[in-house]
């Protein structure tokens, strides 16, 4: 069906955004074949570059004339494969909208493009006094939209929230073309939290193509540190002990010996190589108070057997260390030709022992592991290295992922914390959810998405594929 629609379909599409906006040769769009989950790949038949939300709806008209499937995609940062065009169609690349349209610091919100990068916000509210809190560790890379879309959250997670708790409204076209606000600037609208249900339903309820953030101020004073540890029970240990004691950072983050390696290859900050573990903490707020719960979190490292707490004295030293940290996945590329990052939740007091299990299951299927938590709030990331032109390596590889993502299940967390489902972890939605919940969600969808052409064969494994190709498509032949 799709391959008889392409001709008039791209000439469509071209009317509307240019041709020069319009991409349907297969050697043009090998980019789009796959998100950051790189071993699930599909080519879509056209990509478009749409530059307005009128152009968003008109695209989403075309394509429901056609009755061919559409998905919307960012920078494609996604880990999950929240961008594989399951089933081919019409990919609609926001990355052309990428104005800050507005910054109300009276009122403390930005009104920003899905295609806009996390970390432009944050150059732009330099010297304002105000900042966005999500800063995911792909910032510089990743755009608000995909951020919106997979309801991410990153170092500062622990204190200031994801970002659903960030996002005041947005604006999105709907899967029949029609253009809905939902929330806005204001505190607490009434009625259902729509904005919320569209945070984090990975394009799969509607295409954001306006999204309005809350400000935060930014805090008095700051203190970092960094606890280099003998082994990593005695890091997650400590973890717990700091949470336990009271004490809030605006961020826990831990990385172990494997990715420690990396990390001083690339930076040279001067970290101990021998060291099993290190944890960078971080609090702040008022200036009165944040050396006493410096000197509090000191104490905790010590009586964990920390080899030594070190203090970052000035800005700079601050920035290399959270340098070293959200750059600490493009250090991996150093340890192998291909990774695969998972993204689970356990309890805090399940740290140490979901540590060990990722070691044991490591062992088992022979897949080198390395680790980067954002441990504070017990979001894990296990590293899994391997060579994808392997097919034996890949399939140990997805054996090993289900295997911790289930034993995540069993202490009590869920499968994922920030990535999304998208189609990597679809099979696990019926584990974590009962029947009725997966009813239920999968109505919700349906009541947005009727046709079921909106991102098709994500995040609900009722969710059908428009009866086109489903799961693990091969790529599909040129049109």
């Amino acid at each position: 069906m799709i391959a008889q629609a392409v001709p008039q379909l791209v000439a469509e599409l071209q009317s509307v955004v240019g041709a020069e906006h319009v991409l349907s040769a297969l050697c043009e769009m090998l980019v789009y074949e796959c998100d950051g989950f790189t071993i699930e790949k599909n080519s879509p038949d056209v990509v478009v570059f749409p530059r307005t939300t009128r152009q968003v709806q008109q695209i989403v008209e075309i394509c429901n004339r056609h009755q061919v499937p559409f998905i919307p995609r960012g920078a494609g940062t996604s880990l999950a494969g929240g961008c594989l065009p399951v089933g081919g169609g019409v990919m609609i690349v926001l990355t052309q909208m990428r104005e800050i349209e507005e910054i109300n610091l009276r009122d403390r919100f930005a009104i920003v493009q899905p295609g806009v990068v996390n970390v432009w916000l944050t150059n732009a509210l330099k010297g304002t006094g105000y900042h966005y809190a999500p800063d995911p560790s792909s910032q510089g890379a990743c755009t608000i939209g995909g951020n919106v879309a997979t309801n991410s959250g990153g170092p500062h997670t622990l204190k200031y929230g994801v970002t659903v708790n960030h996002v005041l409204g947005v604006e999105a076209v709907m899967a029949d073309g029609r253009v809905v606000m939902f929330g806005g600037p204001g505190e607490d609208n009434p009625g259902l939290d729509l904005v919320g249900t569209i945070v984090g339903s990975e394009g799969t309820l509607a295409i954001v193509t306006r999204v309005w953030v809350r400000l935060t101020r930014d805090p008095q004073g700051v203190r970092t540190m960094l606890g280099v540890f003998e082994t990593c029970d005695d890091a997650t240990n400590a973890i717990s002990d700091i949470i336990g004691a009271g004490i809030v950072p605006a961020a826990l983050e831990m990385m172990d010996q494997g990715i420690l390696v990396a990390v001083e290859a690339a930076f040279q900050f001067g970290f101990p190589l021998d060291a099993q573990a290190i944890v960078l903490i971080e609090v702040d707020g008022l200036e009165a108070g944040l050396d006493a719960q410096r000197d509090a979190i000191v104490a905790i490292c010590k009586g964990r057997n920390a080899r030594e707490v070190r203090l970052a004295a000035t800005t700079a030293e601050r920035l290399k260390l959270w340098k070293c940290r959200k750059q600490a996945f493009g250090a991996v590329g150093r340890l192998s030709p291909s990774y695969c990052t998972q993204d689970g939740v356990v309890p805090r007091t399940q740290l140490p022992h979901i540590h060990r299990r990722i070691t044991e299951i490591g062992q088992k299927y022979d897949i080198r592991i390395v680790n980067v938590f954002h441990a504070g709030d017990g979001n894990i990331h296990p590293i899994l290295l391997f060579d994808e032109r392997d097919a034996d390596q890949v399939k140990r590889v997805l054996a090993a992922s289900n295997e911790i993502l289930a034993e995540c299940i069993a202490c009590g967390g869920s499968v994922t914390g920030e990535h999304g489902i998208g189609v990597e972890k679809i099979d696990f939605m019926t584990k974590l959810f009962a029947a009725s919940d997966c009813e239920v969600m999968n109505r919700l969808r349906i009541a947005f998405n009727p046709t079921g052409r909106m991102s098709p064969g994500k995040m609900l494994p009722t969710a059908g594929a428009c009866g086109l190709e489903k799961r693990h498509p091969g790529r599909r032949a040129a049109m």
